[in-house]
């Protein structure tokens, strides 16, 4: 049975590996690990410990034990990640990035920039392992979170890292706001707005 759960700490390592694992075909990652894939779910292990797991607020769906897929939300106001933290990951970032590290950075400094002031939930990071996609599970995290948003009257941001996703991101109510192209020659994301419904 499909479940939709909070993400704790004992969590870290099977969802880092699944989110690697759903992220390997991203454009925005490709392009942030273009030699070394694998070091994809280090990276989601260190978002999650270092910036995710102490907002408390991420989700993920699991069927009979297994975990299958996650979303990384931030609640509002606490989206950006402050300068202490930034500095605790930066010796991570290093390791995992190397060589890439400048052009990640100024890509994500980029997507900062873009980043709506207005108070909102911000869908930092959703996927699904690609052995359990149309299932629901994305559906799933997406409905668990949104009616939240609705019932507090809050609206709701993301960055689509795929053309082709816009429009599973519209059927939940979000609207392209803009696109924000990622420097050296990096791809473009997609700004998603959505008000509460």
């Amino acid at each position: 049975m499909n479940a939709v759960r909070d993400v704790v700490a004992s969590d870290t390592d099977p969802l880092a590996a699944v989110l690697g694992r759903a992220f390997a075909d991203d454009p925005v990652w490709q392009w942030m690990f273009p030699r070394h894939p694998e070091r994809m779910a280090a990276m989601f292990a260190m978002l999650l410990h270092h910036t995710r797991l102490p907002n408390g607020l991420s989700e993920l769906a699991e069927h009979n034990g297994t975990i299958l897929a996650g979303a990384l939300w931030d609640p509002p106001g606490r989206w950006r990640i402050s300068v202490a933290a930034q500095l605790r990951q930066l010796p991570g970032l290093l390791r995992i990035l190397g060589t890439r590290t400048y052009a990640v950075l100024r890509g994500l400094g980029e997507m900062e920039r873009s980043h709506p002031i207005e108070p909102h939930w911000y869908l930092a990071v959703i996927g699904t392992d690609p052995t359990a996609q149309g299932r629901g599970l994305g559906s799933a995290l997406l409905r668990s979170r949104l009616s939240r948003c609705d019932d507090r009257r809050f609206p709701a941001y993301l960055e689509s890292s795929k053309e082709e996703n816009v429009p599973y991101y519209e059927r939940f109510g979000f609207r392209v706001t803009g696109e924000v192209p990622l420097p050296d020659g990096g791809p473009r994301v997609w700004a998603m707005w959505r008000n509460p419904q």
